[in-house]
């Protein structure tokens, strides 16, 4: 089993690739998914190095769940936020650090009308749901930019 050390109180957060890589941003956002049942996701990501990879692991972790992906690109995390509400979707996840230096990646997580996710009211459950390992990726991918 993957050992996670980077859920905090509010977000997700670690050190790229050690505590935080494409393997971990994977089942988080396969976790993401069955805790949220959320069937359409808007994702965006700041210019750090590694947002690239952890978003394309994240798109990847959606798709695979069955859900649809609205890829927004280079944003602010104020504009995920903007677009889960009035984009109408179920969830928004936003690939970033904040001010974290930057060898640090994270991500943040919104359900519907943009409510973040915390420890309180679901990381915990998104950090058990990240189990399932043996999923088939041969499904068809459902993203759009």
């Amino acid at each position: 089993m993957l050992k996670i050390n980077c859920f905090k109180a509010y977000d997700i957060r670690g050190s790229f690739p050690d505590e935080l890589n494409e393997e971990i941003a994977y089942f988080i956002s396969r976790g993401f998914i069955e805790f949220s049942r959320a069937k359409n996701v808007v994702i965006g990501m700041d210019i750090r190095l590694s947002s690239q990879k952890i978003k394309d692991a994240v798109i990847q972790g959606i798709t695979d769940s069955e859900s649809d992906v609205t890829d927004i690109g280079i944003v602010g995390t104020e504009v995920v936020s903007f677009s889960t509400s009035y984009g109408n979707f179920d969830g928004g996840i936003m690939v970033t650090a904040s001010h974290n230096p930057k060898d640090y990646n994270g991500m943040k997580l919104l359900i519907k009308q943009s409510k973040p996710i915390s420890e309180d009211t679901g990381l915990k459950e998104i950090k058990k749901n990240r189990r399932k390992k043996n999923i088939s990726s041969q499904k068809q991918k459902r993203c759009r930019l």
